[in-house]
């Protein structure tokens, strides 16, 4: 597999998590007065602490499973359980840095790490782990991975869950009943959706992510499209996505809104967007490993495959990179000893092999890396194929940045709205946010140079 990673002075390297599929508000610790400043303390290793998740809903039924396994191995320790919504999760942690009410642990994933980490939230880990049983059995890549996300101190501060990575499902019966072939390449791709939708009959081709999380799905679609193989130019200091040939992809791929999709799609986080397809008649949905058991128990395994995401002209197959999720320490709890305790306990093999099978994602833990659920789960199998097979180039979105899930969420996220509706050019969107990740990545090497 082929590798396209912006190198830095001080963060080596960004390891791709291509590399880790083909291996295949409430009171917190003792007082809830944590705030980003508070350094907190080890505690006695007993009592309650707080677990905000940072996929709530979607992950809570296999959260509360591992928390009652990990009570019952530990019935000292008591976890409270947050559920936290992917879409709040950013501003309720930053509202808690603030004010205070942090938790004790907490879902850190590396699009939103290095944003904590600058405001001191975090506690680093690498000494932890030294001493844990966890080292040497957690996926290097998914650790490295993190490591560059963090900033430029090369310290880990979480500890990897799953890798996750996208995927392209579509209907294997209305593809069928149309005479259309796998949507392999992006040609056939385009030629679905368009024959797949018939609004009359409130059939539509593909559902296109317009609200919360859609700027990664359509930088997705644009790499993929345009084959440029960097997310940065050979200086490494300018970013590429306005480069005309982005462009020009994310025109067209802007193009299929209401005329190939719903028109709730605008206002669609990837919740509604999985429930909607799995609900309705609609060919096709970009979205990750994570949506497959939805997929499995709204529709059956027979109706639908997950596939990679399709190739270009030339044959190659360009993806952006997919954050890796993990777990991270608060600094200000004032009981890490049990928080600790935790995090060990749901990255073991047998917690980190049953939390993954339920969200259908590639395990940290190298020992349930070998799981048999694996081999049977078809999108996580076929993208560990097609990311071992040199057919793959993965570019690496510059999760070190601090201000990067600002820029990819809340400056952006209106814009691409914007041009979904035609009241802003893809151009313009582009250079806009092409403007303020060259300015990240600058003060970002003043800082770090």
């Amino acid at each position: 597999m082929k590798i396209s990673i912006r190198r830095s002075r001080r963060a080596a390297t960004a390891v791709a998590l291509g590399a880790a599929l083909a291996l295949t508000v409430t009171a917190c610790g003792d007082d809830g007065s944590g705030a980003g400043g508070d350094k907190g303390s080890e505690g006695s290793g007993k009592g309650k602490i707080v677990f905000w998740d940072n996929n709530g809903g979607v992950r809570t039924e296999i959260w509360k499973k591992i928390i009652a396994d990990f009570e019952k191995a530990n019935p000292d320790i008591e976890v409270d359980y947050v559920g936290i919504a992917s879409t709040e999760y950013q501003s309720k942690v930053d509202t808690a840095l603030r004010g205070g009410g942090l938790p004790d642990v907490g879902g850190v994933g590396a699009a939103m790490l290095a944003g904590f980490a600058a405001q001191g939230a975090l506690e680093p880990l690498d000494e932890r782990l030294g001493k844990s049983s966890l080292n040497g059995k957690l996926n290097k890549d998914m650790v490295e991975s993190l490591k560059a996300a963090g900033g430029g101190d090369d310290k880990l501060y979480s500890i990897p869950t799953s890798a996750n990575n996208g995927v392209l499902y579509y209907r294997t019966d209305l593809f069928k009943k149309a005479g259309l072939e796998e949507p392999t390449t992006w040609e056939r791709f385009f030629e679905a959706a368009d024959k797949l939708t018939n609004k009359g009959k409130n059939e539509f081709g593909y559902t296109i992510r317009g609200g919360s999380g859609s700027i990664a799905q359509a930088l997705d679609a644009m790499y993929g499209q345009s084959g440029i193989t960097s997310f940065w130019d050979a200086g490494g200091d300018k970013t590429t996505v306005n480069d005309p040939k982005n462009v020009a992809a994310l025109e067209k791929y802007a193009a299929l809104y209401k005329k190939v999709t719903p028109a709730a799609d605008l206002n669609n986080d990837f919740t509604k967007m999985v429930a909607q397809w799995d609900s309705g008649t609609i060919g096709m949905l970009n979205h990750n490993l994570g949506s497959y058991q939805d997929h499995v128990k709204a529709l059956g395994g027979e109706k639908f495959r997950g596939i990679p995401q399709p190739v270009g002209s030339g044959g190659k197959r360009v993806q952006v990179s997919n954050p890796v999720d993990g777990l991270g320490l608060f600094k200000s709890g004032k009981n890490k000893e049990a928080a600790w305790k935790f995090i060990e306990f749901a990255t073991s093999k047998a917690e980190n092999s049953r939390f993954n099978e339920a969200a259908g994602q590639v395990p940290s833990n190298t020992d349930a890396a070998s799981a048999a659920w694996i081999s049977k789960a078809e999108p996580t199998k076929l993208a560990a194929d097609a990311l071992s097979d040199g057919s793959t180039t993965i570019v690496q979105l510059p999760y070190y940045l601090p201000d990067w899930n600002t820029i990819s969420k809340a400056d952006n996220e209106p814009n691409f709205q914007k041009v979904l509706l035609g009241k802003m050019s893809a151009k313009e969107f582009l250079d806009t946010m092409a403007e303020q990740l060259n300015t990240a990545q600058e003060e970002w090497d003043q800082q770090n140079g």
